[in-house]
C-alpha cells in the first residue's frame, strides 16, 4: 500500500513516512496517519537545538538565584515536568503564593503518580527526594533581596519558565528524552566529582550505538540492571518505536517491554519520571539492589531477550566483591537462552586476571569485544570497551571465535563549553560503519580481528590485531621516532643529565 502526504495549500506529493523517515508500506489506522502527517523532522531538530540552549540557561539560573545543589537541580527540573502534568497545577501555579507553591508542587506530582497507577512502595521512594527539593530553603518566600527581582519567589520563575521552554515539546514529542538531556547538561557543569560512588553516566551515542548492536525491535524485551536515569532503555524505547508502526505496537513498547532495576533512590525517581513523561507509568522498574535474587527472580519470569548495562565501577581493590564483571554476570542470567547481553566496562576488565572471567565463560559466550576511545567518558579519565555476550551458551560448547573491533575512534572532539561532541558530524557515517562490521564479523587489518580465546587471555583488539602497514607514511615514522627520542631522554636520567650538559 503507497501512502502519500500533500500539504495543505500545495502541490507537493511526497511519501509518508515514520519518524526515524522509514517509508510507511502498509494500512495503519487513522490516528496513526495524522500522527505521522504532523510530524516533521526539521521542527524536531530545531526544538532540539533550542532546548539544548535553554538547559544551559536554566543551569546558570538555578546556580545562581536557588542554589540548589548538582545532584538536586535534574529532580527539580524533572518533578516540574510531572508537576505541570498535573492540569490544575498547570493552571494555578502563578497565581499561588511563594509559600503554598513548594506544597502544591509535590501535591501534584504524588496525584500524577497516583494517577499513573504507581504501586504505593514504588511511590513512596520516588516522593522521598521530590520531598526534599520541594522543601529546600531558598525555593520558599524569598528574602528581602530577591524578591526585588523576583516578588512571587525563584521556585515560581523557575516553573515558570520550564512551563514556557520546555512542556509544549514533550506534550508533542513524547519520545523525546528530556529529563535526559537536562541531566546531561547540568552534570557537564557540574563541579563536583562526576565519578562519585563509581557512577558514570553513558554517553548518549553510546546509549544509541548498543541499541542497534542488539538490533532491537518492536518485539525485543530489554533490561537493564543499573538502570541510572533510564538512558539505556529510552534509547531501546527509541529504537523500537522507529520499527514500530501502529498505536497498538507502541503502547506494549512502553507498557510491557522496559524492564531497570536502579538501586540509588534519585536516580530511580530520574528514571521513573523519564517514562511517566512518555505516557507509561507502568513500565517494569524496581528501586533495589540487583543482587537481591527476589527481584531478579521476578525479572526471570519476564523474559527478557536483551541486556544491557552500565555497570558501577570498582573504586580500588577492596571492593572486589562488586567487581564489574558480577554485575555482567548477574545481568546474564536474567536473560533467555541465546539473548544478547552488552556491557560498557574499564579496560581492565579485558585484560586483567580474574576469577568471574572464568565463571562468566562457563556458563556464556564472549562473543565481541570492542575498544572504545580512550576519552569517551571525559572529563573522567576511565578507558572502556564494549563486551557482547551469548547468555546461556557456554563458551567452550558454542566453540566459536570472539570478534574484537578496534574502535578508538567515534568522531567526537572536546570542545571547551560542550564537552565531548560531533562537532563535524562524523558520527552517522562511522555508526553504522561499526554496525556493519560487527554484524558481518568483518576482519580488517587495523580494524578488527577474529580469535579464538580462553578466560586466560587478553581481550582485547590491540593484543591480536595485525597492523595495516600500508597506511603508514615516511612522515609517521619520522614523528613516532622523534616522541620516542623525547620519551628517552626525558625518562632516563643519564639521558636527561647529558642534554641539560649539552645545553648548557
Amino acid at each position: 500500500m503507497s501512502n502519500y502526504l500533500v500539504p495543505s495549500g500545495t502541490t507537493d506529493v511526497k511519501a509518508l513516512v515514520n519518524e526515524a523517515g522509514a517509508v510507511v508500506s502498509e494500512i495503519i489506522p487513522f490516528d496513526d496517519y495524522y500522527r505521522l502527517a504532523s510530524f516533521d523532522p526539521d521542527v524536531a531538530d530545531k526544538r532540539h537545538s533550542d532546548l539544548l540552549a535553554f538547559s544551559r540557561d536554566l543551569h546558570e539560573f538555578i546556580w545562581a538565584r536557588a542554589k540548589v545543589s548538582e545532584e538536586d537541580k535534574p529532580l527539580l527540573v524533572s518533578g516540574t515536568l510531572i508537576a505541570l502534568m498535573n492540569q490544575p497545577f498547570m493552571k494555578t501555579f502563578e497565581a499561588l503564593g511563594a509559600e503554598d507553591l513548594q506544597e502544591a508542587w509535590l501535591n501534584a506530582i504524588r496525584k500524577e503518580l497516583d494517577r499513573a497507577d504507581i504501586p504505593q512502595a514504588k511511590k513512596d521512594t520516588m516522593l522521598q527526594p521530590y520531598s526534599m527539593v520541594a522543601a529546600h530553603p531558598n525555593l520558599g518566600k524569598p528574602d528581602s533581596k530577591t524578591a526585588r527581582e523576583y516578588p512571587d519567589g525563584v521556585f515560581k520563575e523557575i516553573i515558570a519558565r520550564i512551563c514556557v521552554n520546555v512542556w509544549p515539546y514533550i506534550n508533542v514529542y513524547h519520545d523525546f528524552d528530556v529529563v535526559g538531556q537536562f541531566y546531561g547538561e547540568f552534570l557537564k557543569y557540574t563541579a563536583g566529582d562526576k565519578k562519585a560512588l563509581g557512577i558514570v553516566l553513558t554517553p548518549r551515542h553510546v546509549a544509541e550505538l548498543f541499541s542497534l548492536l542488539a538490533n532491537v525491535g518492536p518485539h525485543s524485551k530489554v533490561l537493564d540492571i543499573c538502570a541510572g536515569t533510564g538512558g539505556f532503555l529510552i534509547s531501546a524505547m527509541q529504537q523500537m518505536l522507529r520499527k514500530a508502526v501502529t498505536e497498538k505496537e507502541r503502547t506494549d513498547i512502553r507498557k510491557n517491554r522496559l524492564i531497570g532495576i536502579e538501586n540509588s533512590p534519585k536516580m530511580f525517581a530520574l528514571a521513573v519520571s523519564n517514562m511517566i513523561l512518555r505516557g507509561d507509568g507502568k513500565a517494569n522498574l524496581h528501586q533495589s539492589s540487583c543482587f537481591d535474587e527476589d527481584i531478579l527472580r521476578a525479572i526471570r519470569k519476564l523474559r527478557p531477550t536483551v541486556g544491557m548495562l552500565n555497570p558501577p565501577y570498582a573504586q580500588s581493590k577492596s571492593d572486589a566483591g562488586l567487581h564489574e564483571l558480577y554485575f555482567v554476570g548477574k545481568m546474564l542470567d536474567c536473560l533467555t537462552v541465546g539473548s544478547v547481553g552488552i556491557a560498557i566496562v574499564p579496560m581492565s576488565c579485558a585484560i586483567s586476571p580474574n576469577p568471574v572471567r572464568e565463571a562468566l565463560m562457563r556458563h556464556h559466550t564472549l562473543d565481541a569485544v570492542m575498544s572504545m576511545p580512550q576519552e569517551l567518558f571525559y572529563p573522567v579519565g576511565v578507558v572502556t570497551c564494549i563486551m557482547v555476550w551469548i547468555a546461556g551458551r557456554p563458551h567452550a560448547v558454542s566453540d566459536r571465535k570472539t570478534w574484537f573491533g578496534y574502535w578508538r575512534d567515534d568522531g567526537f572532539v572536546k570542545t571547551k563549553h560542550k564537552g565531548r561532541i560531533d562537532l563535524y558530524g562524523r558520527w552517522p557515517a562511522i555508526r553504522d560503519r561499526w554496525v556493519e562490521m560487527y554484524r558481518n564479523r568483518e576482519v580488517h587489518p587495523g580494524q578488527s580481528v577474529s580469535m579464538a580465546v580462553g578466560a586466560e587471555d587478553e581481550w582485547c583488539a590491540e593484543a591480536y590485531m595485525e597492523t595495516d602497514y600500508s597506511t603508514i607514511t615516511q612522515a609517521d615514522f619520522e614523528r613516532e621516532l622523534r616522541k620516542y627520542v623525547v620519551f628517552r631522554i626525558m625518562n632516563q636520567p643519564g639521558l636527561r643529565e647529558d642534554a641539560d650538559d649539552a645545553a648548557e
